[in-house]
């Protein structure tokens, strides 16, 4: 690989987690304008309380981009099957028994 791609791969993960944290920083600040909007006109939804469903909802999906950028998501993405077969060519080419 050459500097160049190593420099554009690192600037692809940056580019991922920066995106994971715009998505937690506009999750926080919408979730608590919604949690005062409600909890403000209390006495008008005749004491239901609704912000939680998009806290639970949204935060659902924040966690799989969190997973998806930190997590399994990695483990088993766009990269994980190359670095795989790297793996057992190296394995093969330093194992003299595994002849097949």
């Amino acid at each position: 690989m050459t500097e160049l791609e190593e420099y554009q791969k690192a600037r692809d993960r940056v580019q991922e987690i920066k995106g994971f944290y715009a998505h937690v920083a506009m999750y926080l600040l919408a979730n608590v304008a919604l949690a005062v909007l409600n909890l403000a006109t209390l006495k008008k939804n005749d004491g239901v309380i609704w912000f939680v469903w998009p806290l639970i909802g949204w935060g659902i999906a924040l966690a799989v981009h969190a997973i998806s950028v930190f997590g399994i998501g990695r483990f088993l993405g766009k990269d994980w099957e190359q670095r795989q077969i790297q793996q057992e060519l190296d394995r093969r080419h330093t194992d003299p028994s595994d002849v097949t």
